[in-house]
């Protein structure tokens, strides 16, 4: 099977290269250190701290990988040097429901960097796949929990957007 590309910002990939860099130079050698001190304590077979230490030390190898391999398939993206005629990645558009009237903003990028919260939705979300490729004046119907819903494309544009410090997952 081959592995998918996965779209993402220049943030996007720095903050995975930072989680990448604190798990293997800090959290890694920390958690070798409580293995240590918890296996000091005698009988490993009734020993809660290291059991626990051990399941946090295969949750970080296993956090490394996945990132390890979330690296070999970014394709790093400037979302400004795209077209934005048609939605796309680092698009952002404003969508009509026909039925209340209500208008909504999103962006996509790339799974790190999303927050539905902010408007900022996975390039591989269901909701990002169904505007994917429409333009201004485009009516889609996109299937959500609460039943089948219209919308209309408003527009569709590029707007930076502000990441800040606080936004690391």
């Amino acid at each position: 099977m081959q592995q998918q590309n996965e779209p993402m910002t220049h943030y996007g990939y720095d903050l995975v290269v930072a989680e990448l860099k604190n798990l293997k130079e800090v959290e890694r050698p920390n958690i070798v250190k409580e293995i240590s001190v918890a296996r000091e304590h005698g009988d490993l077979k009734e020993n809660a701290e290291y059991h626990a230490a051990k399941e946090k030390q295969q949750f970080i190898e296993a956090r490394i990988n996945e990132l390890g391999d979330l690296l070999s398939r970014i394709r790093v993206l400037d979302p400004s040097t795209l077209k934005h005629d048609k939605i796309g990645f680092g698009s952002t558009f404003e969508i009509l429901d026909l039925d209340t009237d209500k208008k909504t903003c999103y962006t996509i990028v790339g799974s790190v960097e999303s927050d539905p919260k902010r408007g900022l939705i996975s390039f591989h979300s269901p909701l990002a796949k169904a505007f994917i490729g429409k333009e201004e004046g485009d009516e889609v119907s996109v299937k959500l929990p609460s039943g089948e819903v219209d919308y209309e494309v408003v527009r569709v544009f590029f707007r930076e957007i502000a990441f800040g410090e606080n936004d690391a997952h």
